[in-house]
């Protein structure tokens, strides 16, 4: 017979904190790295999509048992995927404002997955894959977007007898 499940408030809540700080830093009008509103939202809900899917493709055909026996639904971790791949959001469109953005982004997700392994929800592997599969996820889709949405820059120089304008996309 299976244990009951064990209720873990701090990695069910604290998940979604990096993500949730992404938005609401936008929000409160703190420049981004991505100036784009549609490329920043790309970006921000593809990588989550990327990390679920990849996540419950996984957990679906591995089915690996949890340390606690309650399910076969162990590897990889989704609440470390959520949690790295939103610091990691964190990390690309807010650190150059301070380090300690990135690394208040990181402890939040380093402690959503310590406490999942601390709670018998997953093995160290499967949190260590989940945060891969996040930091991941969010590097691709940074990657495709860029494809998606090409930058364009002008530059425009005078020298004492021409006119230059350089574009570059």
């Amino acid at each position: 017979m299976a244990q009951q499940r064990k209720t873990d408030v701090v990695g069910d809540a604290l998940q979604y904190v990096p993500r949730a700080s992404v938005l609401v830093l936008r929000l409160c009008g703190v420049e981004s790295k991505t100036k784009n509103d549609k490329e920043y939202f790309a970006r921000t809900i593809g990588s989550t999509v990327l990390s679920t899917g990849i996540v419950w493709g996984l957990k679906s055909s591995i089915n690996s048992w949890r340390p606690d026996h309650t399910d076969q639904r162990s590897f990889p971790s989704g609440h470390s995927a959520m949690a790295f791949g939103g610091a990691h959001l964190l990390h690309k469109e807010y650190g150059q404002h301070s380090p300690w953005i990135s690394i208040g982004g990181y402890a939040v997700a380093t402690t959503v997955a310590v406490s999942r392994v601390a709670r018998d929800r997953h093995h160290w592997y499967d949190v260590t894959a989940g945060a891969a599969i996040g930091i991941l996820s969010t590097e691709l889709v940074y990657f495709s977007t860029k494809k998606l949405f090409p930058h364009k820059e002008t530059t425009i120089s005078m020298g004492s007898d021409c006119l230059t304008v350089n574009v570059r996309f």
